[in-house]
């Protein structure tokens, strides 16, 4: 891609996840693959497999996508480790000015997914990484929606999916996939974005500018 005559390298984004039984990893997949669409280089990380390599990737990724199951009405204990590893590049901004994104998933058809979606969100702005929203309207509110329509179950912060309990990963609805490739396909759209006026402005978009305390 090229701005103004200067090549803008495709976005880099990564989807690191948690799964504890194969569901949210099938969502990962959709994540990625919608990234892959708008043109993104995508990697996508287990986050309970980290490795010096793994943790080199999300550092030098333009974004990162975080999904997680939800469990007892938050993000699971294998994600939650994670999140307390990155303490370190909290405190030197390792991940500042990067996009960030979440989706999860759930037994129930709310399972308290939209505070799964506040703690991802949280987690991110606290590496003051830049949250991108789903980006779609509801579907299925109303009497000719169906359980097939994008965003089926209302959320807005991120991508939230229902899968039942004893289904395996590839029963996980086909709905919830799409919106799940949607989201990957926004974040990289967003992240290119950002990266063109990032190239436009150097000296204002800087980490070093963007970071500099005001007096």
């Amino acid at each position: 891609m090229s701005h103004n005559g200067s090549h803008i390298a495709a976005p880099t984004v990564a989807v690191a996840y948690h799964s504890g039984f194969g569901h949210t990893a099938v969502l990962a997949d959709a994540v990625a693959a919608g990234a892959r669409e708008a043109g993104a280089d995508v990697s996508v990380v287990g986050v309970d497999r980290m490795s010096d390599e793994v943790w080199d990737i999300l550092d030098g990724s333009d974004g990162i996508v975080f999904g997680t199951a939800t469990y007892m009405g938050n993000v699971s204990a294998g994600f939650q480790t994670f999140a307390e590893q990155t303490g370190r590049r909290c405190m030197n901004g390792t991940w500042r000015d990067k996009v960030a994104a979440g989706f999860t998933n759930s037994g129930a058809k709310s399972g308290d997914k939209l505070n799964t979606l506040v703690s991802l969100s949280v987690f991110a702005v606290q590496h003051h990484m830049h949250w991108v929203n789903l980006g779609l309207g509801p579907g299925w509110n109303s009497s000719t929606g169906t359980e097939n329509d994008l965003n089926r179950l209302g959320f807005w912060l991120g991508a939230g999916a229902q899968t039942d309990v004893d289904a395996n990963p590839d029963r996980v609805h086909p709905s919830d996939v799409q919106t799940c490739r949607h989201l990957g396909r926004r974040v990289a759209l967003v992240t290119r974005q950002l990266n063109v006026g990032r190239a436009a402005n150097p000296a204002v978009s800087s980490p070093e500018a963007s970071s500099a305390p005001a007096h």
